[in-house]
Order: structure tokens, then C-alpha cells, then sequence
């Protein structure tokens, strides 16, 4: 997003030549602040400035950027006095590395709308915060970007970090690339890329990240005096074709057919489900999903919204894709985790990368990949069953770069061939049809009740011990229900509960909500 230009304006009193432009970098270890911050300095100091570049360290990599703080002025022979750290209200141009931290810029005061050019990668990071929270603990995106529009004087921003992963560098160089875009210092371009240049190593990498950031930057359509431009978001990438052998293509498409029949505000939601679905097992079992998502259609309809049939397409492809050891192996060892894994480290075209993958099964899971009548017979023996898991439940670091630690996981990964006849798979699909039936079986009386039965299933996820704590929250929220049924808000409250659930990890607030709705139950029977 970028309005429309306008040069920096020097302080009341203060001669052109005699200003200070001052320019601050937030930026988290890895992403080459100060490389960036070298490359500026450089720029301003082939241009006839006299630059001074400082950094104030943050507390930790995601609880507090780097903060590279560059201070420059026109040489006029007489050296100007620079700061060593930036002041609240006393920024010309802040460039952050990732769009949350452009949030906290804005918190600190270093953004001011009569002043600051605010230049952010719209790729986000997600904090520890949002990481520890059972749920989506995610920060609005569109907020910050609506803050930053009237926080700023200019806001640029895009995906930056996009940019430099597409040609093999680090987001310094795309960073770079936006700030000479955006026409916030008087620097030519070539200035910027002789900087870039006499660091000598990943030149090309770095001018070519330069040369995509700086055109996007310049390509942004300016609006006119007092208006807010929006850039427009990239295209869409086109959807993969699907390919394959000409009898499972048949299948396919016949199930496809199936998803294009389906109302249309659930077919988006039931298309993600089948392709998850199909990945996950086979072409057949996308035909059970279909089979149990076709009875939440027709117990909905228009006049809701067909809210009904979107969540039971969601939950049901999540909770028919559990995961088990057989997923985990199965996702280790494809090419494509291989490839991801070689981009983000960053290796180099016929260079060896070893990884060693962590395991630390329980017996639940060892006697879940067995058929059930074995699986059962072991669990029914509390004896054998403690006797088996002293050996097994023991971490295991496995080598997937070697022959033996690759081909042991992919023989387990192979096992998803016979995972109907396993003991985990039959227990996943009782309570799967317990949970779908008790949901379906509240349509008739209360649709909006039934509606979050079925998102209540967002709490079950993870594996091993994760998913037994997942587990024993989704039946004590589901527990509510018979001091809910009845009342005109129990959707209402039946949400709040699930999202109590999946505020903290150990279920304090779960159980103070839990105790609220049985005061409300105590309250009614009076």
C-alpha cells in the first residue's frame, strides 16, 4: 500500500542541507538488519552524507527486534551532531522486517502521521504468544495494516519476504529494494545497487530480490493529494492440475461432480475437505466424507446461511485426518518436505543435508498402528501393555538422510494401505460418529446449538500426549450440554466454553466458564 510521495520535510528553523533524516530498522536475528543497515549507510555516504549507523538489541528474537537506528546528513564540512537511538516522534522512516513488528513501531511512537514513511513485509511471524495458545492465538493482520495506514504518513507494504526466498537471499536485500523504491531518500537506484555490489557474496541473488522489490514498490498506483491508494493483492496462483492414473482420475472427478452439486456457499469449505481427505487416505475414503457431509446438507438450508454444512465440511476432513504415526511418517519422508526443508535452511544444488527426526511413541500408538483384535489385546492387559512401554515410550532420534532411518519410516508411512483394519482408526471412527451424531441430532430443535457442536471439534488436534490433553477438553466442554439444552442462548454459551477451552493450555479459564454455566443452571432450576 502506498500513498502519494511526498519529500521529507526538514524541522522548523533548519536548513536543507543541515537536516537530519533519521531512519530506524526493526529487524529479529536472521534477517540481516545489519547488513541492511551497512548497505544504507554505504548508500548515504556515496551520495556526499555523513552517516552514522548504531543498534539497540532486543530482549529475544521474537519478545524484541534489533533495532538499527541510521542517522545521515548532507556534508557541509561541518560534522552534525547524530543520536545514537531513536526518540518517539522523531523518525522520518522506519523500515520494518515483518508486519507485526511495523505494529509495535507504531506502539512506541516511532510512527507519525505528518512525518513517517512506514515501509513493512506484510509476511507475518508469529510470536511466542500466538504460538502458546491452544487455538488460532493469531494477531489481526488487517488491523495492524489499518493502524499502519493512519498511523503513517506513507505505508508501503508487501510481501518481501516472498521476494527474497523466490531468489535465494536474505529480506535485507528486498527491504532494501522497497526503501529505494519508495523514493523516501533523494538516492539513486544505481547508488543503492553499487552498495549491494561491493559486498561481494550473493551479489546476484541480492540485486535480483533488489531489482523485484524496488519495481513492486515503484509499481504501486499513487492516489491523488489526501486519498488512501490500495495496492492491489497478487494474483491468485492457479490451482495445480490434478494428474495420475486414469482409473483414479475417474474417481476423482466422479467425487468432484459430487462437491459442484453440493449448495454453493459450502462448496469452497467441502473441496478443501475432499482434497485433504484424498491426500490423506485414498479416493474412497473422500467418498465417506461426502457420504456423512451429504447428511449435514440436507438438514440445512438457505435461510442459515448454510452454516451448518460449512463447519460439518470443515471439522469433518480434520477430524477424518487424525494424526497417527502412520501421518507423521508418511509426511517426513515425501519430496516435498525435502525440498521445503532445503529452502528454508538454505542449501546450495548438490549439497548433502543431513536431518534427524525426533520420535517418542507411547504404547497408545504402537498398539494403534496394530489391527484391532491385537491392539485390544494388549490394551485389555495392563501388565504386558507397562511391560511393552518401558521399552517403546523412549525417544528416538532417526536419521532420514541414511538409507536404513529413511526406509524405516516410509515402510511405517506405508502402512496407511491397511489403516481401516487398525486399532486407532476404528477408535477415531466411533468417536468421530458419536460426535457428528450427537451434533446432527440437535438440527431439529436448535441448528445454531448443533452448528457449534460440530466447531467444538476444533479443540481435538495433535498427536500423542497433545492430543489426549485436546482430547479431555473437548469432553469436558461437550459435558456443558445438559445444563445448556433448553435455553435460547446455549449456542452462545456452548462458543464461550470452546473458546475458554482454547485460551490456555492447562484450562483454568475452561474450568471458571464451566462453573458460570453451572451457576446458570443452579439459577433456572430455582
Amino acid at each position: 500500500m502506498l500513498d502519494q510521495a511526498s519529500p521529507l520535510r526538514p524541522k522548523a528553523g533548519a536548513h536543507d542541507d543541515e537536516r537530519v533524516i533519521k531512519l530506524a530498522v526493526l529487524a529479529v536475528g536472521g534477517q540481516g538488519g545489519g547488513v541492511l543497515a551497512d548497505w544504507i549507510t554505504d548508500v548515504a555516504e556515496r551520495n556526499g552524507y555523513i552517516a552514522q549507523s548504531t543498534s539497540v538489541a532486543g530482549v529475544a528474537q521474537r519478545t524484541g527486534a534489533t533495532i538499527y537506528y541510521i542517522e545521515m546528513a548532507r556534508d557541509t564540512g561541518r560534522l552534525p551532531v547524530f543520536a545514537l537511538s531513536p526518540s518517539q516522534g522523531d523518525v522520518d522512516i522506519l523500515i520494518a522486517a515483518e508486519l507485526m513488528e511495523a505494529g509495535r513501531a507504531i506502539i512506541r511512537g516511532f510512527v507519525t502521521p505528518e512525518r513517517t514513511t512506514l515501509i513493512a513485509s506484510s509476511h507475518r511471524i508469529a510470536a511466542v504468544s500466538e504460538k502458546i495458545e491452544p487455538g488460532d492465538g493469531r494477531a489481526s493482520s488487517d488491523k495492524v495494516h489499518a493502524t499502519a495506514q493512519a498511523a503513517a504518513k506513507r505505508f508501503i507494504a508487501f510481501d518481501m519476504e516472498r521476494i527474497a526466498a523466490d531468489n535465494g537471499t536474505m529480506i535485507s536485500a528486498s527491504l532494501l529494494g522497497a526503501l529505494a523504491g519508495s523514493g523516501a531518500l533523494p538516492f539513486t537506484r544505481e547508488s543503492y545497487e553499487q552498495a549491494v555490489s561491493a559486498g561481494g557474496r550473493g551479489v546476484k541473488a541480492s540485486l535480483a530480490a533488489f531489482g523485484a522489490a524496488y519495481d513492486r514498490a515503484c509499481g504501486i498506483a499513487t492516489a491523488p493529494a489526501g486519498a488512501r491508494a490500495v495496492a492491489k493483492p497478487a494474483a491468485a496462483e492457479s490451482t495445480a492440475k490434478v494428474s495420475g492414473p486414469e482409473t483414479l482420475l475417474k474417481g476423482w472427478q466422479e467425487l468432484a461432480a459430487r462437491v459442484a452439486a453440493l449448495p454453493v456457499p459450502a462448496r469452497d469449505m467441502a473441496e478443501r475437505g475432499l482434497k485433504k481427505v484424498v491426500d490423506y487416505q485414498d479416493i474412497a475414503y473422500g467418498g465417506e466424507y461426502l457420504d456423512r457431509l451429504d447428511k449435514a446438507v440436507a438438514l440445512d438450508g438457505a435461510e442459515r446461511g448454510y452454516a451448518l454444512s460449512i463447519a460439518a465440511a470443515k471439522h469433518l476432513a480434520n477430524a477424518m485426518c487424525y494424526d497417527d504415526m502412520i501421518r507423521v511418517a508418511d509426511l517426513k519422508t515425501r519430496s516435498t518436505r525435502d525440498s521445503r526443508v532445503r529452502r528454508e535452511v538454505g542449501v546450495k544444488e548438490g549439497s548433502v543435508l543431513q536431518v534427524t527426526e525426533y520420535f517418542h511413541p507411547r504404547i497408545e500408538e504402537f498398539c494403534g498402528t496394530l489391527p484391532v483384535g491385537l491392539g485390544s489385546y494388549i490394551e485389555n492387559r495392563p501388565r504386558l501393555a507397562a511391560f511393552l512401554d518401558r521399552r517403546i515410550n523412549r525417544g528416538r532420534r532417526i536419521r532420514t538422510d541414511s538409507f536404513t532411518g529413511f526406509a524405516m519410516l516410509w515402510l511405517i508411512g506405508g502402512l496407511r494401505r491397511w489403516r481401516r483394519r487398525l486399532l486407532r482408526h476404528r477408535i477415531e471412527v466411533e468417536h468421530l460418529e458419536r460426535w457428528y451424531g450427537l451434533a446432527l441430532g440437535y438440527v431439529p430443535q436448535d441448528c445454531a446449538l448443533a452448528t457449534e457442536i460440530l466447531n467444538c471439534r476444533r479443540l481435538i488436534k495433535g498427536y500423542s500426549d497433545t492430543h489426549a490433553r485436546a482430547q479431555s477438553k473437548f469432553d469436558r466442554v461437550l459435558s456443558a450440554l445438559a445444563m445448556l439444552e433448553g435455553r435460547e442462548d446455549a449456542a452462545d454459551w456452548l462458543r464461550r466454553l470452546r473458546e475458554a477451552a482454547l485460551k490456555d493450555e492447562k484450562g483454568d479459564m475452561l474450568d471458571g466458564a464451566l462453573k458460570t454455566v453451572a451457576t446458570l443452571g443452579d439459577s433456572t432450576a430455582r
